[in-house]
């Protein structure tokens, strides 16, 4: 079937793009912009992420574009559209996105945005494109150098027009709206509009038109919302957890400030997740590194913020995870939307602190969503699902290679199938690069004040009452194991050389140990840290595997050798201090987050001197 015949509403060489790009139907908004009485109007097009609205806008710039350029008039950029986005990531994207579709027509696309190299867009500008994306900021800056005329301006759009008000650009985009000459269209795109964006558009558009894909608050149909309750010093584990079940699929992970995104990376690189953060304050080279490699496969969980993400749009993105909570439904939305795209199907996952229940259950509601309230994955499940994935990828694999099954014979006549196996499910890490953790499940209460109460108390040790139920040696344990440990012949002793002056406290220690010796955080006991070594213990039944696996290097950090404390001497003890043991001194405070600390990390009553953990 040609081009025209698969999309006749369209113009040939834009039916002939979509079919290079593998595009067999329109999407409701792409359709929808294409109706022949919208010529010449001006559009407000909303519809769910991922609808499409990206190649609807095209569609519609498309539409009035002359086929050749007019005669420029001096060195600065006459583009035929400006189309204003809030983020850098945005532009970037509209860019790609925009160029193939306008390559039948000999159109060109420059990108102007906040941390790019101002001597490559004066180049981009000064080659006439016909489409300039932009950031407000940068935008008003090329104005001013007079880098680009306005002119000839016949289109300009406002992308994500709501973000860009919450971030304040309320007085850029009017001074280029002022700008711009009065005879032109001016369109408006959005998942939702509000009534700031509203009292906007009726500022500058001329009888705006309501386009929508879908209806203004419909929830995505290919997203699967679920909410899990998790107490805040559970947070970490319960991700992880999480994260084990499909760890070949892309995840990104919500939080709100920088600081917790760089914190929560960090880790789960840590236990073995290959993480990076998306924050604002990242150089644009940077922010352009890690989101390639996210694209790419290569790091396959994303941390990132509000702001950094707002309006990615990257492909195969299986989950979404809101690790903070968010506050307000728009943000819920625009969260969410990063899964569940071009008609694939995602999961929206949300931790729910008990204390605040109810107001996640006010923004789901406000977002139109029914999530499923389900109990977290316990580690049996996670380790079931890991061995039936296993079985499925041998199910459906291919012949394999004639030199690797006579190789295969050869091992197999010096030691039994079932050690082989084992030994190479151990080497290529079968069920994640750690262990899963234990999370203790929560209840479902029957009122606000019971939320309330059930997370002080767990905050304070888990238990009613607020008793600490974590000890090491008189002082809070550097481990909640400690709550159910028996007495310490349940425990070996262990010593590895790294200690607070390599930067060394219980969180990083805790992770190095499980992650090393593929062990969870219930199976650690007590743990000391001191300047230049430190202990721990490891429970008994799984401290010989422990011990196998961890005796050779670790290249992530070959200076830290783990050996068993044997008899005699300062190592004879297990419960000797390390030289200048700092285990008693109190630990900086990293972010604050709703409900709780740090990632998994237990508040210290007033007044507590031990460090705290993850578990």
């Amino acid at each position: 079937m040609s081009a025209a015949a698969s999309f006749p509403e369209l113009p040939p060489p834009f039916a002939q793009a979509l079919v290079r790009r593998g595009f067999t139907a329109l999407t409701p908004i792409q359709t929808a912009v294409l109706d022949p009485a919208l010529e010449g109007q001006d559009l407000r097009l909303a519809s769910k992420t991922g609808s499409g609205k990206t190649l609807a806008l095209g569609f519609v710039i498309a539409r009035g574009m002359p086929p050749r350029p007019r005669p420029r008039t001096g060195r600065a950029a006459e583009p035929y559209a400006l189309v204003i986005a809030p983020t850098r990531e945005l532009a970037a994207q509209l860019q790609k996105e925009l160029a193939w579709l306008f390559e039948p027509m000999a159109a060109t696309i420059a990108v102007v945005a906040g941390g790019a190299n101002y001597r490559d867009e004066f180049r981009a500008l000064n080659s006439g494109p016909r489409v300039v994306v932009g950031t407000p900021g940068r935008l008003i800056d090329h104005l001013e150098k007079g880098s680009i005329d306005l002119s000839q301006l016949g289109v300009v759009v406002l992308d994500e027009a709501d973000q860009m008000l919450d971030l304040g650009f309320r007085d850029e985009l009017e001074s280029i709206l002022k700008l711009a000459p009065e005879e032109r269209q001016t369109h408006m795109v959005s998942a939702t509009f509000s009534r700031d964006i509203m009292s906007l558009a009726k500022k500058y558009q001329k009888d705006g038109k309501l386009i929508e894909g879908t209806a203004l608050g419909e929830a995505n149909e290919d997203i699967v919302h679920v909410a899990h309750r998790v107490r805040a010093h559970d947070r970490f584990d319960a991700l992880v957890n999480l994260l084990l079940i499909a760890p070949e699929e892309r995840a990104l992970l919500f939080v709100r400030t920088r600081a917790a995104a760089a914190e929560l990376a960090q880790r789960l690189t840590e236990v073995g997740f290959h993480t990076l953060a998306l924050t604002g304050e990242l150089a644009q080279r940077e922010r352009n590194r890690t989101l390639e490699a996210f694209k790419q496969g290569t790091v396959r969980t994303l941390v990132a913020t509000d702001v950094a993400a707002r309006g990615l749009d990257i492909p195969d993105v299986s989950r979404v995870i809101h690790v903070d909570p968010p506050s307000e439904d728009e943000g819920f939305t625009h969260r969410s939307g990063r899964t569940g795209r071009a008609g694939k199907k995602g999961k929206s996952i949300v931790f729910v602190p008990p204390s605040i229940e109810y107001k996640v259950r006010s923004v789901l509601k406000r977002a139109g969503v029914q999530a499923e309230w389900q109990p977290l994955p316990d580690p049996e499940d996670i380790l079931r699902l890991g061995d039936e994935r296993l079985l499925d990828e041998l199910a459906q694999g291919s012949a394999p290679d004639p030199r690797l099954v006579e190789l295969a014979g050869r091992v197999l006549s010096t030691k039994s199938p079932e050690t082989v196996v084992a030994a190479l499910l151990e080497r290529i890490g079968h069920g994640g690069p750690c262990a899963p953790r234990q999370v203790r499940s929560v209840e479902p209460r029957g009122g606000q004040r019971d939320n309330r109460s059930s997370d002080r108390d767990q905050d304070r040790g888990g238990r009613s009452g607020g008793k600490a139920p974590f000890k090491q040696g008189g002082k809070p344990s550097a481990h909640p194991a400690d709550n159910k440990r028996g007495g310490k012949e349940d425990y070996v002793p262990f010593r590895v050389s790294y200690g607070s002056r390599d930067g060394a406290d219980a969180r990083r220690l805790l992770a190095m140990v499980c992650r090393r010796g593929h062990i969870s955080g219930d199976q650690v006991g007590a743990i000391r840290i001191g300047e230049d070594h430190s202990t721990f213990e490891v429970r008994k039944e799984v401290a010989g595997d422990f011990g196998r696996a961890t005796n050779r290097p670790d290249p992530k950090n070959p200076k830290a050798r783990i050996h068993p404390i044997t008899d005699g001497g300062e190592q004879g003890d297990s419960h000797a201090r390390p030289r200048g043991d700092n285990s008693a001194k109190p630990r900086s405070k990293g972010p604050r987050h709703q409900g709780g600390g740090g990632y998994g990390a237990p508040r210290r009553k007033k007044g507590g001197s031990g460090r705290s953990a993850p578990r």
